[in-house]
């Protein structure tokens, strides 16, 4: 009998970035946000609000969640918007609308918009070790449209086979399609070691490679979580060779008390040739810099209460240093080589 459930869930937050954005955006000035969450300083606002609908059957299945908040604002501003149909207005309210049907035993084929297979962290904030989201998961996708193949082959071990238009766009933005692949292995009941990878054409003619690597281990009330990503791309013809970027994480959370818990992140990120993080233009000494090069290492602490089974109150105080001068400066024309910013957020599960 098809099992239909229905849930939501509301995360509300004030930020207060240090840098004191004139705009109130935290990003940087013509650039991309250092991070889509929380994207708004000295603001009360929504940073993801949800509902959803799901079914469950034996031979078919299926998701269909709407979303809103300003997470979903600055997640969605990259989506292409080529010809007068789709684009941003669309594919910004639409966090999943999947169906799946069953094809053998422990085989499964899904279509629509769905979750990205790469990375260690979720979207919404209740399901990650931290609030914020780690720069590695900031700067891959979250979501993809196509199809996937999931095959189950023992209790231990998961296998993703993904085809879809692009790197994180709903809406098409060239002729090619991309594709990729997620192994997931369950070591021991407490222990998963994962691996995903990415291949896509994009700009036309450049090729995009993706690899990344994860781990995540429990002990009693430590959980303990690492990742690693590497990617690169073509350069335009006239120019020849390939860029890189490379990106890490390491979390760790410790549950003190059935209510409270702690947790600390050290992670790094460089993308020199601007491939994936765009910083645009800034003042260095008087003169103009374009796109200085983002090469940061930062880390976060953080604070979790949870009185009752789905309220989730978290604080937490994250920055970064990076090598050129790329952060917010208040209303000042120059920028600063360090940043850091506060959150405070109380989410509902429903």
């Amino acid at each position: 009998t098809p099992r239909i459930t229905f849930g939501g869930f509301v995360d509300g937050y004030f930020a207060w970035d240090f840098g004191r954005p004139p705009s109130f955006d935290r990003s940087f000035a013509g650039g991309t946000p250092f991070t889509t969450q929380p994207a708004r300083h000295n603001e009360f606002n929504v940073n993801l609000a949800f509902i959803e609908a799901k079914l469950d059957a034996p031979h078919y299945r299926g998701r269909l969640a709407v979303q809103t908040g300003t997470s979903v604002q600055s997640n969605y501003s990259g989506e292409p918007t080529l010809g007068t149909i789709s684009g941003p207005s669309l594919g910004r309210l639409i966090q999943e609308a999947v169906v799946g049907v069953k094809l053998g035993e422990q085989l499964w084929v899904d279509g629509g918009v769905f979750y990205s297979h790469m990375g260690m962290e979720s979207w919404a904030s209740r399901d990650n070790l931290t609030y914020s989201r780690s720069l590695v998961g900031e700067y891959s996708p979250y979501y993809q449209s196509g199809v996937k193949l999931t095959w189950t082959p023992s209790a231990k071990l998961t296998a993703q086979l993904d085809v879809v238009n692009g790197w994180q766009n709903i809406s098409e933005n060239n002729t090619g399609k991309a594709g990729g692949i997620r192994l997931d292995y369950a070591a021991t009941g407490s222990s998963t070691l994962s691996y995903y990878n990415f291949f896509s054409n994009e700009a036309g003619t450049r090729l995009r490679m993706f690899n990344g690597i994860g781990a995540k281990h429990t002990a009693g009330r430590v959980t303990l979580m690492g990742e690693f990503d590497v990617g690169s791309q073509s350069r335009d013809a006239s120019i020849g060779g390939s860029s890189s970027w490379y990106g890490w994480s390491a979390v760790a959370r410790v549950q003190a008390t059935p209510v409270v818990a702690m947790v600390v992140r050290a992670e790094g990120y460089s993308d020199e040739d601007q491939v994936i993080m765009s910083t645009g233009s800034r003042s260095v000494n008087g003169s103009s810099v374009a796109n200085p090069a983002f090469r940061a290492v930062g880390g976060s602490a953080g604070i979790d209460v949870s009185p009752f089974a789905r309220v989730l109150w978290r604080t937490e105080l994250r920055g970064w240093s990076n090598k050129d001068a790329v952060f917010p400066d208040g209303g000042n024309a120059t920028a600063k080589k360090a940043n850091a910013f506060a959150v405070t957020s109380l989410s509902l599960t429903f």
